[in-house]
Formats: C-alpha cells, structure tokens, sequence
C-alpha cells in the first residue's frame, strides 16, 4: 500500500513564477541594468538590452507585474527602477552565484576601460563594490568596525565611527544593519545593508566619489581619497 502523499508546499508554485520570470535575458540585462539604483526610462532600457522599444514595453510589464520593479511616468517618458532592496538583493545574490567567465580579449580600448572600471569600484544599487568596497569592508574589519567571523555586523565601535564621522543610520529599517554582498568580480563580500547604503550615499553627497560613463561605475576624487586615507588609512591607488 502506497503511502500516503505528502502534501506540496504552497509557496511552490509563487517560487516557480518568480524564477520563470528573471529566466529570460532581455528581462536578466534589465535587472542587472537597474543595480545601479536609478530610474532608466524604457527607452534607453530598450538601446541597453538590444531588443525594440515594443519588446521592451511588454518585458517590463511582467516586471512590474511580478513586483521587481516599479514605475512612474513623467509626460511621455515611462520610468522604472528596481522595487525595493529585497528586489536587489535577490539579483546581485543570483548574480554572486555565476562562474567567472573565461578570460578574453577586449573587443576594443571603450570596453577594456569600461570593464577597468567597473572592477576598480562600482555601485551595487545602493552601495560600494569592486576593489574599492573591498578596500572599505576590509579597512573596517581590522579596525574592528565590523564583524565578519559570525556573519557581517556592526560593532559597538562600529557604531560610534558611523557617528562620529556624521553619517545616520536608520536603525528603524527592517533592512539588516550590516549585510555581506558577494562581490562579483572580486569573489569576496563587501558590505551591504543599512550601513552600505548610508556609507555610499555619504560618499556622494561629501564629493568623495563621482560617477563615470554611463555604467555603474564610481572613481574616487581627491577628496575621498583624503577622506578614507584619514577616516580608514585606505591609500591610493587602492582606494582608487
């Protein structure tokens, strides 16, 4: 006699949606596109994944749909950004998973220093990757700022330099305070969280990075790299 069956989880077929609609490469570039946590409107959505404004117009609905992304319109422009942070994690934690690809040539000098770049330091939605959020991460762990022996946390040292150097926290968030990231060209974590995203945007609004190209990626000026220098003893060129 057959035993009896078990009964299938709920969540299953909710799960199944949800992977079915990030498998699909046109909507993949556009997830991907949106980790750098601003708005894009369809259009240059469209020119980025290669695919007609037409085709664009229905990939993004599903997103929508599906509540990865939200979107608002301004005149004739439609906009969409990722829906909220548990949106970005889950990219960049499935992105973390991919083999590295196999070395190869650049296919010209645009793509080597846009590559270059995008290793050297980049924005991860909302908060510092590459070389230059390893450098940070790594800086704040031997000052023992943050923990990383039992998953990533703020220390109460940590805490106190957040103040000191004047950026807030909203410990009110139901984001966790400290979050590792798995960074994808460095195979390393760099920080997240709560604490990524105050870090990063004070970075920005202190003039400490700017934005380059069109991509995600982020140089540091020579205020910033007076600010980690004396704030995390990070020194060019790693800071850079």
């Amino acid at each position: 006699m057959l035993g009896r069956m078990t009964p299938r989880d709920p969540q299953a077929p909710r799960l199944a949606r949800l992977a079915a609609l990030i498998a699909d490469e046109t909507r993949a570039a556009c997830l991907l596109a949106l980790l750098d946590g601003r708005a894009w409107t369809a259009g240059e959505l469209a020119r980025h994944a290669g695919v007609a404004a037409s085709t664009l117009s229905e990939h993004l609905g599903k997103l929508v749909a599906g509540g990865l992304l939200t979107e608002e319109r301004q005149g004739r422009h439609r906009y969409v950004r990722l829906a909220d942070p548990r949106s970005a994690h889950l990219v960049e934690d499935l992105a973390s998973q991919l083999s590295p690809e196999p070395a190869r040539r650049p296919r010209g000098l645009r793509e080597s220093s846009a590559g270059s770049a995008m290793a050297r330091g980049r924005t991860c939605y909302d908060h510092l990757a590459g070389r230059l959020g390893i450098a940070i991460t790594d800086a704040m762990t031997e000052r023992q700022l943050l923990r990383q022996d039992t998953g990533f946390a703020l220390t109460d040292a940590g805490l106190e330099w957040f103040a000191a150097t004047g950026i807030p926290l909203d410990r009110k968030s139901r984001r966790p305070l400290a979050r590792a990231c798995l960074d994808w060209t460095e195979r390393r974590p760099h920080l997240a969280g709560v604490a990524g995203a105050a870090l990063c945007r004070h970075a920005f609004d202190e003039g400490w990075c700017v934005r380059i190209g069109t991509e995600r990626a982020v140089k540091v000026t020579a205020a910033g790299e007076r600010a980690l220098t004396e704030l995390l003893g990070i020194r060019p060129p790693t800071a850079r």
